[in-house]
């Protein structure tokens, strides 16, 4: 087996979907002030939606593939050991409960629920659900990418956007986790694209990326709840991927090394040489 059928995407899809209604919407513009704490820093945040969020969705997924390794970023907060089995379980799991957590605590309705699916290390479905709309972007190896509706319905596949000019190009930057000096080298060439921008949340941004609204997107960090689902949704799109220095991504073992996403080999020679060449 080297996907899942669609009774299962079906499955994961109605978990993330009664998380949401059930952990985390009640609960968005409703926080008090103890239902936000920091973890690492003062930008590292976590809500109880976080944390309820999460356990809800490892309890079903373990009920509804038994076996399975749900690996969950609040989980990794306590034990970062657990990102390794991602890339030797048989069936793994992983999951951003609530991405975008500083837009939900602020009560912004930019932030997403995410999940996928690996088989023995490779990403084999994916999940981007949005709370506030109830619908789901959706990929499954091999199969595409499309949008699920909250009444079950499917959209046409998604497309990524045709290439166009480094100077008509739109897309997210995400150059704040940059360390210097290439922090300060991208942030000078912000001015080449067209437009850029940030929502703080890699949910909405890889959904605009693998619908076609935006040509690219470029971050640092390279947690896995965070970029293996939109990563697979961009593919499936038709989109193309790779590290700072060209190399493939590998969702189950890399946490560095940069990501550029664009809409196919040349557009991302364009966007690397605007952003990040001499």
């Amino acid at each position: 087996m080297r996907g899942l059928d669609a009774a299962a995407l079906a499955a994961v899809d109605a978990i993330l979907r009664e998380a949401a209604r059930e952990e985390i919407m009640p609960r968005f513009r409703r926080l008090a002030a103890g239902d936000v704490r920091t973890k690492t820093g003062p930008l590292d945040m976590v809500t109880d939606a976080d944390e309820q969020a999460e356990r809800a969705i490892a309890a079903a997924l373990s009920e509804a593939f038994p076996g399975c390794v749900v690996v969950g970023e609040e989980g990794c907060s306590a034990d970062p050991s657990l990102a390794d089995r991602l890339a030797t379980a048989e069936l793994a799991f992983v999951v951003d409960p609530v991405d975008g957590t500083a837009n939900f605590a602020a009560g912004m309705p930019l932030f997403g629920c995410m999940a996928a699916a690996f088989l023995r290390g490779e990403v084999v479905a994916a999940w981007i659900h949005d709370p506030t709309g109830d619908d789901t972007l959706m990929a499954a190896l091999g199969q595409g990418s499309w949008l699920a509706a909250a009444d079950g319905s499917r959209s046409a596949p998604l497309r990524v956007a045709a290439p166009a000019p480094v100077s008509a190009m739109v897309g997210c930057v995400s150059y704040g986790y940059l360390t210097e000096p290439l922090k300060s080298h991208v942030a000078a060439r912000l001015p080449r694209l067209a437009k850029t921008w940030q929502l703080g949340c890699a949910a909405h941004e890889y959904r605009l990326l693998a619908a076609g609204h935006t040509h690219l997107s470029l971050y640092n960090r390279l947690m896995p709840w965070d970029h293996a689902p939109g990563w697979l949704i961009h593919r499936e799109a038709g989109g193309y991927a790779a590290h700072f220095d060209g190399s493939p991504y590998d969702a189950a073992r890399d946490r560095a090394g940069g990501l550029i996403c664009a809409p196919d080999a040349a557009s991302w020679e364009a966007a690397w040489a605007a952003l990040l060449g001499d």
